[in-house]
């Protein structure tokens, strides 16, 4: 033998003799406390001492029993805990999740697995004005349905005091008959729309039939059937009238005769009494000839009368002009009132395409113009895609067409053509590669409903990112025309 497996023999055998010597330490403490025990109950077994199994291990130092069978011993580690709940938790979720999926297969038995289910979308809400008379018919449908069941309801108590529904009803039991099932090529003797004034049972006989109509045909008698008169569902109450539209000459003419009329009507009452008549209009330069003697005698005093009145003529008429003067409010809601148009039949959209919008100038003008007639809208900028889209009035539309296409200079901006990052170092070329700018009408129309609210300027780093802009308002198609009219002028050009 080596002297390697000797040493290994004994560092083996110095191993068992520390273990056995900690577990025999280990066991006393617990076999002396046994031991105590069993004195006080049992005092014949004091002497008795309990040794516990003896602990074996195999050349490899691995535990073994008394067969020789290796055996595993558990080695129990310290946890926290936290780690305990967070081991409960997912035990309970896991638990949770198969419940839910059992369910789930039970439920998804009935459904097709290659359907798509889409999200519920909501739907914007906007405002929805009843026409005027709506409710007013609704109301008149309601009465005369309430009149109706009420008027039935008294013909059925009076023909059941009177006996007549039982009669009526024994009259309609005996009258039926079995009908016979016409076959498709046979010709009836008369036909279904005849046979309910026809007394006859055959049309010869009927021609034959030499009486006069109202014996022969039934329903036929000498009274005339006047139709009710009924209003048109959306007459106005108001009678409408035309305007009438005069020249400038008959307007003066009109407010002449107005003046007169109302100057006759004055000189009337101050001729009946009942108006006392206006003070004479004295001015410096009429004074002698109006008061003559007066004038003469004092002339100070009278020029100060005189100057007095006419201040109190200037006060009046100043006062007059500044009731009628309007106010800070109402001047502003006489503008929006000129500006602003009905748009409940129908609201007018108009479509640009600007190929650069850079400039801080044309910006402003472009945005202040919508703001100040009162349009909606919004502002794409991508690029040389920049989108305008306004909504409003025909007479809107067409001052905001005439900045967009007349008043707003696009040509004075040169804009780089092609590639923005591609770099000639020839200066002659690079003025050749740029081109003007402008602005071009892309759509015009006219649409039910408003789809943007105030004008709002929006970068887009994208061509999906403008597109979802406008599918948000659905009205993705302005981009589509926009971006499909860039790619035919890039085409051309």
């Amino acid at each position: 033998m080596s002297e390697s497996s000797i040493d290994s023999k004994a560092r083996i055998a110095q191993l068992r003799a520390q273990i056995q010597a900690r577990f025999s330490n280990s066991l006393g403490a617990i076999q002396s406390s046994e031991t105590s025990n069993n004195d006080r109950t049992n005092h014949l077994n004091h002497n008795r001492t309990v040794r516990p199994t003896p602990l074996i291990l195999n050349a490899e130092g691995r535990t073994v029993d008394q067969s020789g069978k290796e055996v595993q011993l558990i080695q129990r580690m310290p946890t926290l805990k936290a780690n305990i709940r967070a081991q409960k938790k997912e035990q309970f979720i896991k638990l949770n999740h198969e419940k839910q999926s059992s369910v789930a297969t039970a439920e998804q038995k009935f459904i097709d697995t290659r359907l798509e289910s889409k999200a519920p979308v909501r739907t914007k809400k906007i405002f929805r004005f009843h026409e005027k008379g709506t409710f007013e018919s609704i109301g008149n449908k309601i009465r005369t349905k309430a009149q109706l069941e009420l008027l039935q309801k008294d013909i059925a108590q009076k023909a059941k005091r009177t006996g007549i529904s039982a009669a009526a009803r024994l009259a309609l039991l005996s009258s039926i008959v079995p009908k016979k099932q016409a076959k498709e090529d046979e010709i009836p003797a008369v036909e279904w729309w005849d046979s309910f004034i026809m007394k006859d049972t055959g049309y010869d006989e009927c021609i034959a039939n030499t009486q006069p109509p109202q014996e022969k045909y039934d329903g036929i008698t000498q009274l005339i059937e006047h139709p009710i008169q009924m209003k048109p569902p959306h007459e106005t109450s108001k009678p409408q009238f035309l305007p009438v539209f005069l020249t400038k000459k008959e307007q003066k003419k009109l407010r002449r005769q107005n003046r007169r009329e109302a100057w006759k009507e004055k000189q009337e009452k101050i001729r009946l009494g009942l108006e006392p008549p206006p003070e004479p209009k004295i001015k410096i330069s009429n004074m002698m000839r109006v008061l003559g003697q007066q004038a003469v005698q004092d002339p100070t005093k009278m020029e100060a009368h005189v100057r007095e009145q006419m201040m109190r003529r200037q006060k009046a008429h100043e006062e007059a002009n500044a009731a009628r003067r309007l106010t800070g409010e109402q001047k502003k809601q006489k503008k929006i009132r000129k500006i602003k148009e009905d748009t409940n039949t129908g609201v007018n959209v108009a479509v640009y395409r600007i190929l650069d919008l850079n400039n801080p100038a044309k910006k402003f003008k472009v945005e202040a113009n919508i703001k100040q007639l009162l349009m909606t809208g919004v502002v794409v900028i991508y690029k040389n895609i920049n989108v305008v889209v306004v909504e409003g009035g025909p007479k809107q539309q067409k001052k905001f067409k005439r900045l967009m296409l007349q008043r707003i200079k696009w040509s004075d901006d040169l804009i780089a053509h092609g590639d923005s990052n591609e770099h000639d170092s020839n200066d002659k070329s690079n003025v050749e590669r740029k081109r003007e700018n402008k602005c071009l009408l892309v759509w015009e129309g006219l649409v039910k409903y408003r789809a943007f609210g105030e004008v709002k300027f929006k970068n887009s780093p994208n061509e999906s990112f403008a597109r979802e802009i406008f599918k948000n308002h659905g009205v993705e198609h302005y981009w589509d025309l926009a971006y499909s009219m860039s790619i035919l002028d890039s085409a051309e050009t």
